[in-house]
């Protein structure tokens, strides 16, 4: 039976985050990778991934942090230009 051989046997796996500790500096490399980690999403992935999320409540927890996200720009946006603000949380501010 012939096996086949792998060609890069003897050069390490690059696939994953990789972060170089520079002069024992380990607490630097750990806020490095932290941000990496960020970045990469993959904390909030492993928290999704620890129970089943039907698709409709998917559809719906987007839906719901989109028309957060416009409303928080909105606000921005009256903020910076003065204006009144149609937003039923800050109507203390529009006035």
């Amino acid at each position: 039976m012939k096996y086949r051989q792998n060609k890069n046997y003897d050069q390490p796996r690059t696939s994953g985050l990789m972060v170089e500790v520079r002069n024992n500096d380990v607490n630097k490399a750990m806020r490095k990778l932290k941000k990496k980690v960020q970045a990469e999403g993959i904390l909030q992935e492993f928290k999704d991934r620890q129970y089943y999320i039907k698709p409709s409540e998917i559809k719906r927890r987007s839906k719901k942090a989109g028309k957060k996200r416009w409303l928080k720009k909105q606000r921005e946006e009256a903020m910076s230009w003065g204006g009144p603000i149609h937003d039923p949380k800050f109507k203390h501010l529009s006035k």
